[in-house]
């Protein structure tokens, strides 16, 4: 379950990612849109490395690196 959350909000960043590019051309700088799609995409990136610490922190998520 939490590896769905996460998914979910990578592919939300990512989304929120092309939808502020799309603002961006569209709009030529001239609206708040583009502020707003970054100010989601940061509490999104926020959220999901939030999600990876707690998955950590909990054992849910571990890590297979042998170094």
């Amino acid at each position: 379950m939490l590896k769905v959350a996460i998914v979910l909000l990578l592919l939300a960043t990512m989304i929120s990612l092309f939808s502020g590019l799309f603002f961006l051309v569209k709009d030529e700088g001239r609206s708040s849109r583009v502020v707003n799609a970054l100010t989601v995409r940061v509490t999104l990136t926020a959220l999901t490395v939030a999600l990876i610490a707690w998955g950590f922190y909990s054992g849910q998520l571990t890590s297979q690196v042998t170094w």
